[in-house]
């Protein structure tokens, strides 16, 4: 052996970076440059003092001192070997792009040279750190077959991180498992578990595993491991039947291995799913939220209230301001405390989530939330608050059927109430055969409605007019100068009548919003507050008009205002005058003669005297009724539930006569209330059959 070549070998013991010196070689052809490479003594004796810069100066001038060499004697195998040192010293320090580049020139050159394979192998593994991943695996792949135990791992691993990187989430699985095989040892075959785990924890989908897991003998050492995971997703998927068998199939062929402990504890969970306490009843209210803690305290003081004087057990579960929360409550409810129903949640996000989690279980959910389409969820899904489509079907039936209307138009807010409201507002009208003629919106934090009441009477869009242009027209074509036609033109835009083809408008905003726009729309000479004939007169004999189209204001449950200094609801004390004879819609009026309103009104200022009565409450407290009622069937289980509740028929409850429809909606006769001048009154209805 040449002294340089056990300089060579000495060096690269020390900074660990050859695993082996390569054999003294006769005049090779290089592949790449097509140039002889022959052994050059002044060459070897160049690279002797560079490796020993290395040694003793560091990475950066090491690598100037190799780059030299190479430089100097390019054809030489001691150039060679400098251009290896380098991508391999590069690579250790960190610097991958130097790295590949110097590493792929020595393999496109000389791909026979004795360090070709691992200067393939730091190449690939430099382009994983650059996230060349294409590159990457074009590069590691053909090597694993000749690769030591130890370099194999590197480039598996590699080759996984290409993979997923790339979403080849097959051949990372793969090749995972495969690391698996080749472990060599107990160490080795853990630290392979380790990272099979890791892929599939994060990097596997659920096809994939699926059909790595049915090609996968159960005497494979990763087996375990993939069917406890297989469990875990059919227990998301809540898919009962493969869940069991696949929990079984593991505790029978691998009952010691490392997650038999959790499969048992799982299949002992899953089969808790069926057992039920009959006198309990869950709740999932947002109580910890920032923003809905009042709406949470109200609904469970309704429920308790409601509760008050049986022997249900109310399990109350706290979904704070994660959405996410409230499926994990539910599977709680179920599985924990062995609840036969489920009341809640109260807002949307949660409500679809706790819907679909408990369809999923089968376990009965009555939810508070106004969120359409929730019963469409499944057939364990009841709901208990009005919703939009009740209360804009309930409008539209007394203005067209009971006060005859036929046209319609609507002012609006941009916002998902307004927008949803107005859409089902507008297809019950459709639906009973009248007219929506014009419908403008406006800003959801507008506070001046000056310009929305223009457009409402069309004096906004004069050039739409025919009346205003043919004036405009006579005004222009006239003798007179330029000063006595602005003038004219000035007098035709504020003498135009108001357009108002319409016999009722649609506010479904807050009753704030609607005090402020009832004035603007006043200004333009609409007039609402005439539905008392010397109203209308003496309306007539002010503005000098003979024919006024009179129009009535129509609103959602949105207008119930709590009362004023006056004793009056501040939708009266603000809107004043304006605001008479208007008609909205509520689920729930305090000062209803139906007796089973009076009766919960009674019972709710016994128990919280003081505190104002909202929709929030009596909903809540007719929940808590009708689960009552619903139990006093003594239901063993969570199906018999079900066909109970669905059973309740006529119940006299706060927000009417209740019962169930076939989609589990509650079915009621809504409260008509009409704004009058002695304050907001009930407009008797006939009765309709319930059930």
């Amino acid at each position: 052996m040449c002294d340089g070549m056990r300089r060579w070998f000495a060096l690269l013991s020390s900074a660990t970076l050859l695993a082996a010196c390569p054999k003294p070689a006769g005049p090779t052809a290089g592949a790449g440059r097509g140039a002889e490479v022959r052994v050059e003594p002044a060459a070897d004796e160049a690279l002797s003092r560079a490796v020993t810069t290395v040694d003793t100066r560091g990475p950066k001038e090491g690598l100037e001192a190799l780059f030299a060499v190479r430089k100097a004697y390019p054809d030489t195998t001691a150039g060679q070997e400098a251009l290896y040192r380098a991508g391999a010293l590069a690579f250790e320090a960190g610097d991958f792009v130097t790295a590949r580049k110097a590493l792929i020139e020595l393999v496109f050159e000389n791909p026979v040279h004795p360090r070709a394979q691992q200067a393939k192998l730091k190449a690939g593994l430099a382009a994983i750190e650059l996230k060349a991943w294409r590159d990457a695996s074009q590069t590691l792949t053909p090597l694993l077959g000749s690769l030591s135990p130890e370099d194999r791992r590197l480039a598996e691993d590699a080759l996984a991180k290409a993979a997923a990187a790339t979403q080849q989430y097959g051949e990372a699985l793969k090749l995972a498992v495969k690391a698996v095989d080749g472990a060599q040892g107990p160490d080795a075959q853990k630290a392979a578990l380790a990272r099979l785990e890791d892929v599939v924890e994060t990097k596997t989908s659920f096809l994939d595993l699926t059909e790595t897991w049915h090609d996968l003998p159960s005497t494979h050492p990763a087996w375990p491991l993939l069917t406890f995971k297989m469990a875990r997703v059919y227990y998301h998927l809540r898919d009962w039947t493969n869940l069991e068998q696949v929990l079984s199939a593991l505790l029978q062929s691998a009952p010691d291995s490392p997650y038999a402990g959790d499969a048992r504890a799982l299949q002992a969970r899953v089969s808790r799913r069926a057992a039920t306490k009959p006198n309990v009843v869950g709740a999932v209210l947002p109580l910890s939220s920032k923003k809905y803690k009042a709406v949470a305290d109200t609904v469970l003081k309704s429920l308790q209230l409601g509760f008050k004087g049986s022997d249900v057990e109310l399990v109350v579960k706290d979904s704070g301001d994660d959405p996410a929360q409230a499926a994990r409550l539910v599977e709680q409810l179920v599985f924990d405390d062995g609840a036969i129903a489920i009341i809640g949640p109260v807002l949307t996000d949660d409500a679809r989530r706790a819907a679909l989690a408990a369809e999923e279980l089968q376990v009965p959910l009555v939810t508070l939330s106004r969120a359409e389409g929730l019963t469409d969820i499944g057939p364990h899904v009841f709901r208990t608050m009005v919703t939009n489509v009740q209360q804009a079907e309930a409008l539209a039936e007394h203005s067209m059927v009971t006060l005859g209307y036929k046209t319609f138009a609507v002012l609006f807010p941009n916002t998902t109430f307004g927008t949803e409201f107005t859409n089902a507002f507008w297809d019950a009208v459709e639906a009973r055969g009248g007219t929506i003629r014009g419908a403008e919106t406006y800003s959801h934090d507008a506070t001046t409605f000056t310009d929305e009441a223009r457009k409402v009477v069309g004096r906004y869009y004069l050039e739409d007019r025919a009346d205003y242009l043919e004036r405009v027209r006579e005004i222009r074509d006239s003798d007179a100068d330029a000063y006595r036609k602005r003038k004219a033109l000035e007098k035709a835009k504020a003498g135009l009548d108001p357009v108002i083809d319409f016999e009722a408008l649609l506010l479904p905003d807050s009753w704030q919003k609607v005090s402020l726009v009832a004035p603007a729309l006043a200004v333009e000479e609409m007039v609402t507050n005439a539905c008392d004939k010397r109203d209308l007169e003496r309306i007539q004999k002010t503005t000098g008009k003979e024919r006024l189209k009179t129009v009535t204001l129509l609103g959602p449950s949105t207008w119930a205002s709590p009362r004023g200094p006056s004793g009056e609801p501040q939708l009266i004390e603000r809107g004043g005058k304006y605001v008479l004879c208007s008609v909205f819609v509520d689920g729930f009026y305090e000062n209803s003669d139906r007796p089973g309103t009076k009766a919960f009104v009674s019972t709710f200022r016994e128990a919280f005297q003081g505190q104002t009565i909202t929709l929030l409450d009596a909903v809540a407290y007719d929940t808590a009724q009708l689960v009552r009622r619903a139990l006093e069937a003594q239901p063993r289980s969570r199906a018999a539930f079900r066909d109970a509740l669905q059973g309740v028929k006529g119940y006299e409850g706060a927000t009417g006569t209740l019962s169930f429809s076939d989609k589990r909606e509650v079915k009621r006769q809504l409260f008509i209330l009409n704004v009058t001048p002695k304050g907001v009154r009930e407009v008797p209805v006939s009765r309709k059959p319930e059930g």
